[in-house]
C-alpha cells in the first residue's frame, strides 16, 4: 500500500468516525468531519484550477479551518506549504515567491491584505478561510460542496506532501521539500499502542512541529488539541479537559509550565512529556521528573530536513545530562572529520525547492549535513556541541559558543545570554558575551571572565561584553538569532 498522508484520513473516518481528531477552544472536529470537509475543500480546489503538483501557500494563523485545507491538497496530491503567520506582507511576498505557488490563502484577519500579498510574490490565484476580502471563500464553498471521496491516480508516495520554509534567518528562505512518504514514515508511531495518542500542542499552525504532532496522533486515531496562546494555564488546562496523555514543550515553556500553581489541575492522564529543540539544562529534566511522576521523560534533536535525528529516552535522562541521546532505528548518524553532525535515513528531505546550490551543500552521498557540532561519548551518544556556522575562530583557535554559555550560565547577575563571534581585525574574531542582565544586576566584562576563568582557557573567555534589553529569537520556536545579533552588534563601536 503506498503511504500517502490522505490514507490516514480516509482510515480513521471508517475505524473511529465520531471520534475526535482536532480540538481549539470548545470546538472539535470528529475524524469523520475532518476527512468529509477535506474531500469537500479538495473538491472546491479541483474545480478551481488547483492540480496535482501545484503548491499552495497559505498565511493563515492557528485554527480548525486550516485543517480541511491541510488534507485537501494530500488528497489532490498538491503540495502545502504554510507561511509563518506573524510575517508582514513584505515579508510573506519574499517568503511566497520561493514557492512559486498555484494559489495564496489567508485566514479573515489577513484577508484584507491578500490582493497586496499575491501581488507582489506574483501568486495568480487567492482564496479566502473565512472573512470578507478576495478570492472565494474556501469555508463556505466546502461547505456547499459535494463531501464523498476524492481520489487522485497520479498521486505517489514520492510525491512531494508539503514545503516548510526555513525562518530565513542566515539568509534567504528554503524551501523544505518532504515527500508523503517521508512524512508518513516521520509519524509512524507502530502498532502496539496501548491507547491513542491526546497530545497538547503549543506550536502554531505555520510551524512543521504542529503538523508532525498532529499527524503523529492522527497515526495513532487520536487528537491533538492546539492551544493559542500556549500560557502554562492554557497548557495545564488542556491537559485536564482532553485527558491528554501527552505534551511536548520547549525548554523555556516547560520552565513557565512549572512556575504555574501544580495543585489547580489534574494532570494525572499524562503519560509522555517530551521536550528539545534548543538545550535542555538537567536541572529542568529532574524538574520534570518531580512534577510529573509516572511518566516517561524524552528529549528529541531533529529538524525539518531530516526529521528525527537522535532521542535520549526516559531511561537515560538523569544519567546522560546535556546528551540528545541515539539515533532512533532505521536512522544512521556519524560525525566528520570537523565535528559536523551528518544523517542518513529514508525520510530525509528531497532538498530546497528551486535551490539546487542549497540542496548540493545539504545533502552529500546520501547524507543530510545538519550544519552542527556534536560529539559522541564511548557509549555514541550524541550531545550538541554548536552550529558551525557559529563556531567563533578567534587568533587560529576555534571556540564553539555553547560552551562559554554554559560556564557563565550560572553567574548571578545573568537572565539571558548568547555568545557570538564579533569580526576583529587582529583576531579575526573576537568572542563577544551579549547579556540580558537580572534587574538591579551590575556586570562587567572582568567580572565575567572571572566567573568562568577556572572553566574555561583564556582564549575562550569573553574578550567584549554587551548589555541588552532582550535577545532576538525566532517567533515560534524561540531559537536564538546569532546572525542578527552579529549584524547589530558589528555596526557599532564597543559599549554603544
Amino acid at each position: 500500500m503506498p503511504l500517502l498522508i490522505g490514507e490516514i484520513f480516509r482510515r480513521n473516518a471508517r475505524v473511529v468516525p465520531d471520534s475526535p481528531a482536532a480540538v481549539m477552544g470548545e470546538v472539535e472536529l470528529s475524524h469523520a468531519r475532518l476527512n468529509a470537509r477535506g474531500n469537500a475543500t479538495a473538491r472546491v480546489l479541483r474545480e478551481g484550477g488547483v492540480r496535482h503538483g501545484d503548491r499552495v501557500v497559505t498565511w493563515a494563523d492557528t485554527s480548525l479551518d486550516m485543517l480541511p485545507l491541510y488534507v485537501g491538497l494530500a488528497k489532490l496530491g498538491a503540495v502545502f506549504a504554510p507561511l509563518n503567520a506573524r510575517l508582514g506582507v513584505g515579508e510573506a511576498a519574499e517568503v511566497a515567491a520561493v514557492a512559486r505557488p498555484r494559489l495564496l490563502v489567508a485566514d479573515a484577519e489577513r484577508a484584507p491584505e491578500l490582493d497586496e500579498l499575491a501581488r507582489r510574490a506574483e501568486v495568480p490565484q487567492v482564496a479566502r478561510l473565512g472573512g470578507e476580502g478576495p478570492g472565494d471563500d474556501l469555508v463556505a464553498a466546502a461547505a456547499a460542496a459535494p463531501d464523498g471521496e476524492i481520489d487522485e491516480p497520479g498521486l505517489r508516495e514520492t510525491d512531494t506532501h508539503v514545503l516548510f520554509f526555513t525562518s530565513g534567518s542566515t539568509g534567504r528562505s528554503k524551501g523544505v521539500i518532504l515527500s508523503h512518504r517521508a512524512n508518513y514514515l516521520r509519524t509512524y508511531q507502530g502498532v502496539f499502542r496501548d491507547e491513542p495518542e491526546r497530545s497538547i500542542c503549543m506550536f502554531p499552525l505555520f510551524h512543521m512541529a504542529a503538523f508532525t504532532l498532529a499527524t503523529s496522533a492522527w497515526q495513532t486515531r487520536g487528537e491533538i488539541c492546539f492551544v493559542q496562546p500556549p500560557t502554562a494555564d492554557a497548557l495545564l488546562a488542556a491537559v485536564e479537559r482532553r485527558r491528554a496523555n501527552r505534551l511536548y514543550c520547549l525548554p523555556a515553556v516547560w520552565g513557565r509550565i512549572l512556575e504555574a500553581d501544580p495543585e489547580r489541575y489534574d494532570v494525572s492522564s499524562l503519560r509522555q512529556v517530551d521536550t528539545g529543540t534548543s538545550a535542555t539544562p538537567i536541572e529542568l529534566l529532574r524538574a520534570l521528573k518531580r512534577r510529573f511522576p509516572g511518566t516517561a521523560t524524552r528529549v528529541h534533536y531533529g529538524s525539518t530536513e531530516c526529521g528525527s535525528g537522535a532521542s535520549l529516552a526516559d531511561a537515560d535522562v538523569l544519567r546522560k545530562p546535556g546528551s540528545v541521546g541515539l539515533p532512533p532505528p532505521g536512522v544512521e548518524l556519524r560525525l566528520d572529520e570537523k565535528g559536523e553532525i551528518c544523517v542518513r535515513s529514508d525520510v530525509l528531505m528531497d532538498g530546497y525547492f528551486d535551490n539546487p546550490e542549497a540542496t548540493a551543500e545539504a545533502l552529500q552521498d546520501g547524507w543530510y549535513r545538519t550544519g552542527d557540532i556534536g560529539s559522541l561519548d564511548d557509549e555514541g551518544y550524541l550531545s550538541i556541541v554548536g552550529r558551525v556556522r557559529d563556531i567563533i575562530r578567534t587568533g587560529g583557535e576555534s571556540v564553539a559558543p555553547t560552551e562559554v554559555e554554559q560556564a557563565l550560565a550560572d553567574h548571578p547577575g545573568i537572565r539571558e545570554l548568547a555568545v557570538v563571534g564579533i569580526p576583529d581585525p587582529a583576531w579575526g574574531e573576537v568572542v563577544c558575551a551579549v547579556v540580558v542582565p537580572n534587574e538591579g544586576a551590575e556586570i562587567d566584562l572582568e567580572g565575567l571572565q572571572a566567573h568562568c576563568a577556572s572553566r574555561l582557557a583564556r582564549f575562550k573567555q569573553p574578550r567584549r561584553l554587551e548589555l541588552i534589553d532582550a535577545l532576538p529569537r525566532t517567533a515560534a520556536t524561540r531559537q536564538i538569532q546569532r546572525t542578527l545579533l552579529v549584524e547589530r552588534i558589528a555596526s557599532q563601536p564597543p559599549g554603544a
